[in-house]
């Protein structure tokens, strides 16, 4: 008797199946952690190929204005900054690649931005291939949609939403651009399709020439607030736009997509709120201007702590500006979303779970539900590495480079939370000082997410308890 309810169930099935196999349709298993899980290594392979193609090409002299091979170094590390969406440059887009060039650069960029599993997915469908269940868990995985059966829909949704604001976009700054009589309706068009595509992955690349960024626009409102919509939008995910809009009551949205737009708005209210104290004086960057303007301006820069476009030369800034700064990028944007960073959804749990202990609540939560423990401890863990990580980039470029601390620090974050914010220093790294800012912006754009899978496939419910004892604090 003991025997027979020791067996296991699937000997059982499998005897059944034997004696009458007519009774019995045993399914395809699905993949599990231990042995079918998909790995985040198919990710970085892929960000990593496609990286290396961009770098090939850009490497080739129809890349350049001039005709010329361009430096390896240089080629690779305009194709990871795409890629990986972040905007850090060592030549100026603009000026120094051509056509074709730029338009290496604006597909890595959308690439980059919708994901490479998302774009292997729409080729797939494109060319009527099937898309199979580990491809499938991955891209639930990566895009937290949920189930595996609408994760195809999902995908295609969510380029859709991409599409339609950037094309929106590109039609606004066009009427901008062509009323300029320096450029031709070619140059505006193609100048238009460039920036809104850009804006809307977070990728702060731009082709207006001379490493100026969007600083010939700093007082036309139509050109920032335009940016900073699409940065806005591209920076809080399908996810979080899709619920708003399905829902239209805050009280009935997800926890999730309640975090993400209560610390985006704070995040963006407090920045701007700060930058306006700290530079209203400054006449080397906002201190000049009209009341408006320094509005406008101080806006569309806490905006670009996800993307980095710059209407003011970010090396006048004040340094404990500068720091203040560096803070909003290692925050970042929504998860899921083109934006990189920790993640306004990581740093919404904390900050409540912070709240709660103080307010002496053992079960933590928010808008009246509870995060999962096993959640907050995940999260923890991110902001732990993350911070880990961009100290020991800092403390290596310190010991190579020589520029100001500040400088470096505010490079690195830049490169971890892939926004592309620069005071200047990126084109004058050594080249270790720029592989290493290669492999920085690699590990930012695709650490949090790796990392998140992994959790995913870890995760496993105990049977047991240890003893709990006491840790002295403060």
């Amino acid at each position: 008797m003991k025997d027979r309810q020791r067996r296991n169930p699937v000997d059982l099935i499998l005897k059944a199946s034997r004696s009458r196999p007519w009774q019995v349709n045993l399914p395809s298993p699905l993949p599990t952690p231990k042995s079918g899980a998909v790995s985040p290594l198919l990710i970085i392979y892929g960000f990593a190929t496609v990286i290396a193609l961009g770098t090939l090409l850009l490497w080739l002299p129809i890349s350049s204005a001039t005709g010329d091979f361009t430096s390896p170094v240089d080629a690779l590390f305009t194709a990871a900054s795409a890629v990986c969406v972040t905007g850090l440059v060592v030549v100026d887009t603009g000026t120094y690649y051509s056509t074709f060039g730029q338009g290496v650069i604006l597909a890595l960029i959308q690439i980059g931005g919708l994901g490479i599993m998302t774009c292997a997915a729409i080729l797939l469908w494109a060319f009527g291939r099937r898309i199979g269940i580990r491809q499938r868990l991955l891209m639930s995985e990566t895009l937290g949609g949920g189930g595996l059966g609408g994760v195809v829909e999902l995908i295609k949704r969510i380029t859709i939403f991409a599409l339609v604001f950037e094309i929106l976009g590109a039609v606004l700054f066009y009427i901008r651009f062509s009323s300029d009589e320096s450029i031709s309706p070619a140059t505006a068009a193609w100048r238009s399709v460039f920036q809104s595509v850009s804006a809307f992955n977070n990728a702060g690349f731009d082709i207006f020439g001379e490493f100026r960024s969007l600083m010939d626009y700093q007082d036309d409102a139509l050109v920032l607030l335009v940016t900073s919509a699409l940065v806005i939008l591209g920076s809080i995910s399908f996810i979080v736009f899709s619920d708003v809009v399905r829902v239209r009551r805050f009280v009935r949205l997800t926890l999730d997509t309640q975090m993400v737009l209560i610390t985006t708005v704070a995040l963006l209210a407090v920045g701007m709120i700060v930058i306006l104290i700290t530079e209203f004086s400054n006449d080397e960057t906002i201190g000049g201007m009209l009341l408006h303007e320094k509005l406008v301006n101080a806006f569309f820069l806490s905006c670009m702590r996800t993307a980095g476009f710059s209407s003011i030369n970010m090396g006048s800034v004040a340094n404990y500006a500068l720091f203040f700064i560096v803070l909003l990028m290692f925050i970042g944007g929504a998860a899921g979303s083109a934006a990189g960073g920790i993640k306004v959804n990581t740093f919404g749990m904390l900050i409540a779970t912070t709240w709660s202990s103080i307010r002496g609540i053992e079960h933590a939560g928010a808008f009246g539900r509870e995060f999962k423990p096993q959640q907050i401890n995940q999260a923890l863990a991110l902001v732990m590495l993350s911070i880990g990580f961009a100290g020991l980039v800092v403390l290596v470029l310190t010991m190579i480079e020589d520029f100001p601390f500040i400088n470096l620090l505010f490079e690195t974050v830049s490169a971890c939370g892939t926004v592309g914010f620069s005071t200047g220093i990126t084109p004058e790294l050594s080249t270790l000082g720029k592989l290493i800012v290669v492999v920085t912006m690699f590990i930012g754009r695709l650490g949090p997410l790796a990392l998140a899978l992994s959790f995913i496939q870890r995760q496993r419910t105990t049977t047991y308890r240890h003893p709990q004892d006491m840790v002295r604090i403060g």
